[in-house]
């Protein structure tokens, strides 16, 4: 009975020293506090950003590009600031009749009219990569995809126009690489004022119709024949100037020993042959 006593006259007397106040100050702290991490949880990210390594980064704010690039590596931002990676690496465009082989499903080789008016196809893979000072103006211009928007029409166009200058012959055989650069020329002089850097075009396959390109490959053959031949008969002609001129220099000498065959010159051989007897 005593102890139950002590126990309520303790209660009696806690419940006499609480104060309300401090109570309510400790509630708002831990409910600011709590505030305070949730903030920083959800939107402390948006105070910074990090840049993958080959890329840079295009701010806009509102539906609005800043001109200026971000680099790689870690940037603090404005919170309200979206900033958008884009590659600078050096990135391929492959087109090809191999399925799944060029970016797009499917056959996707070029097809383009010769000089002489014929059909051939072309497999072609483009090197190039975003120049890090425009991507900002490709985003704003293009956005992403340029190289669907760009790249591609410029390189089928590009290939049309050039191809028109040659005949098929020329480009299944010996001016094939004159083709290629001249179309990788073309190609950086287009490509380069939208900010893209062409670095190199690959002619990888060029398919003609079947007799054409058996034509060829005889006419090929035959003129290889014909420059074999040619060169057996220069080495035989060589060879027949090498034999007159060493008959030449052999009756010349049987000519001069047939001169100082004199009667004194062979008595004195007369003469010298007994000694050695």
């Amino acid at each position: 009975m005593g102890r139950l006593q002590i126990g309520i006259c303790d209660c009696y007397f806690r419940m006499q020293t609480f104060d309300p106040s401090k109570f309510k100050r400790y509630i708002k702290r831990y409910i600011v506090l709590l505030v305070l991490i949730f903030f920083l949880f959800v939107f402390g990210s948006s105070f910074w950003t990090v840049v993958s390594t080959g890329h840079v980064g295009v701010k806009t704010l509102f539906g609005k590009v800043y001109d200026e690039e971000v680099s790689s590596g870690f940037h603090l931002k404005n919170p309200f600031v979206r900033v958008t990676e884009m590659s600078v690496r050096t990135e391929d465009y492959t087109m090809s009749m191999a399925q799944g082989e060029g970016e797009k499903t499917g056959q996707d080789a070029i097809t383009a009219l010769t000089k002489e008016g014929l059909n051939v196809d072309l497999d072609i893979t483009v090197l190039y990569r975003l120049a890090e000072e425009h991507a900002s103006d490709v985003y704003r211009d293009v956005g992403r995809m340029y190289d669907d928007v760009v790249i591609r029409p410029q390189i089928r166009s590009t290939i049309r126009e050039i191809i028109a200058r040659y005949s098929a012959k020329d480009i299944y055989s010996e001016k094939r690489g004159e083709v290629t650069a001249q179309i990788l020329e073309v190609l950086r002089t287009k490509l380069s004022p939208r900010g893209i850097e062409v670095e190199d075009m690959l002619l990888r396959n060029v398919v003609l119709p079947a007799k054409l390109a058996n034509s060829i490959e005889e006419k090929l053959q035959a003129e290889q024949e014909a420059e074999r031949y040619e060169f057996l008969l220069q080495v035989e002609e060589k060879e027949a100037e090498r034999k007159r001129v060493a008959a030449e220099g052999q009756r010349d000498a049987q000519q001069i020993i047939n001169q100082s065959l004199t009667v004194r010159y062979l008595e004195y051989l007369y003469i010298e042959s007994l000694k050695d007897r």
